[in-house]
């Protein structure tokens, strides 16, 4: 049966340094159509020869040119190209949709080229915000010397983010790799606004003045540094919403959410700030107190030795 359907390797021919494959093969002019082969005759247990078709027969199946693994696990490769009306980011959740819904039990669907490494990088910016925002919150814990301004400077944050993602929605950009930089970028300019008032308010406290009259002094005397900040940080964006040519989705992108996410959010650090340090702030001392305290400590040490 191999040597008539394509051939047995029977031995090798050495000459010289070359090793010759001495190949039995019959006459494939009576096996010309897959058909024939049920004409071939086979040799039976009593040793008479007994055609093909009389043990077995022949189906033609339609099947892979090429079996492709992904993960050692038997795998069918889709490519398909995007629509310019349709982000990438819509179209991996639609596929993955569809695949929760019509693929059977023990079937799977694994994104791979620029798919893949856009699931990479969401997961990757994903942990660079959290990474960003613990690491501000530490800083700020150290430069106030309390937990609590750094809370309240934090808790702003969330609000910003949300306001450039709605700005986003508003002139129809995308939350792509580039946008999710600038919101990284975003979370060190909000707090920066939210740092002028609570400093200010945290140093009238050391004063004397009260929770509430602090707030309110911090509110009215750096109004007029947060806008001009704010004003300035605004206006640097707009050369990269207005920018065109190559590489202009990616500034417009970061451009949209410094302009859009700072706009919005000047509300919650002029509002919003004032009313969660007004809230938080009572629970702690200032830091006069607390220094105050340190050197009554050392001067008893003192008088101790």
């Amino acid at each position: 049966m191999r040597a008539a359907i394509n051939g047995d390797d029977i031995a090798d021919l050495n000459v010289g340094d070359q090793a010759v494959p001495i190949i039995l093969q019959a006459d494939n002019q009576n096996t010309s159509d897959p058909a024939d082969l049920t004409n071939l005759y086979v040799a039976s247990r009593n040793g008479n020869l007994v055609p093909l078709s009389s043990i077995a027969y022949l189906s033609e199946e339609g099947v892979a040119a090429e079996l492709e693994r992904h993960a050692q696990r038997r795998a069918i490769e889709i490519e398909m190209s995007l629509p310019e009306d349709v982000s990438l980011q819509n179209a991996v959740e639609s596929l993955r949709n569809l695949a929760q819904e019509t693929l059977p039990d023990g079937i799977g669907l694994v994104f791979l080229g620029e798919a893949q490494t856009f699931e990479e990088t969401s997961q990757q910016v994903m942990l660079t915000y959290v990474l960003a925002f613990v690491i501000v919150l530490l800083v700020l814990a150290a430069q106030f010397e309390s937990l609590n301004s750094a809370v309240v400077v934090m808790l702003t944050v969330p609000f910003g983010i949300a306001a450039a993602i709605f700005a986003l929605y508003l002139t129809g950009t995308s939350v792509n790799v580039y946008s999710q930089i600038g919101l990284v970028m975003l979370i060190g300019l909000l707090a920066k606004n939210s740092i002028l008032l609570v400093e200010f308010a945290d140093q009238m406290r050391d004063q004397g003045e009260t929770v509430y009259d602090a707030i309110i002094k911090a509110a009215e005397v750096r109004l007029r540094p947060i806008m001009m900040t704010l004003m300035s940080t605004i206006l640097g964006g707009l050369p990269l919403i207005l920018s065109t040519g190559a590489g202009a989705e990616a500034r417009n992108a970061i451009g949209w959410v410094v302009f859009g996410g700072l706009g919005l959010a000047a509300v919650f650090t002029l509002y919003l700030t004032p009313v969660l340090y007004l809230a938080l702030a009572r629970f702690t001392k200032p830091r006069a107190n607390e220094e105050r305290r340190l050197e009554k400590e050392m001067a008893e040490a003192e008088k101790a030795i």
